[in-house]
C-alpha cells in the first residue's frame, strides 16, 4: 500500500465566536485544503476555565467547535500563517500522519 506524509491540524474556536463559517469558507474556497471536517462538542473549557455544557434544558450556543484538515506538509504551513490572523495563538495543533494513496 503507498502511502505520503501529510499534516493534520485542529483549530478549536467556539459557537460564540462566529467564525465557523468563515474558517470553513476560507479553508474550502479559498486554500482548498483536503479532508475539512467540523465537530461540535457538548462539553469544554478553555483559557476562562469556564465550563461550557449542552444540556436538554439549556442549549448552549457558546459550545466547543473543532475544525479538523489535513494536506501535504507544505500547502498546510501557507495554511498556518493564514490562519494566525483568524484564530488566537495556542488554538491550533498540527502532527504528522499517513494517509493511504492506494495501491
Amino acid at each position: 500500500m503507498k502511502q505520503a506524509e501529510v499534516t493534520m491540524v485542529r483549530v478549536y474556536i467556539t459557537e460564540g465566536d462566529h467564525q465557523l463559517r468563515k474558517l470553513l469558507d476560507f479553508l474550502h474556497n479559498e486554500e482548498q485544503v483536503r479532508g475539512v471536517t467540523a465537530f461540535r462538542g457538548i462539553a469544554g473549557f478553555g483559557r476562562s476555565g469556564r465550563a461550557h455544557e449542552a444540556s436538554l434544558l439549556d442549549i448552549s450556543m457558546d459550545l466547543p467547535l473543532v475544525i479538523e484538515f489535513f494536506d501535504s506538509p507544505d500547502r498546510v504551513e501557507k495554511v498556518l500563517q493564514d490562519l494566525n490572523q483568524w484564530v488566537e495563538p495556542g488554538y491550533v495543533v498540527n502532527w504528522t500522519a499517513q494517509v493511504n494513496m492506494g495501491e
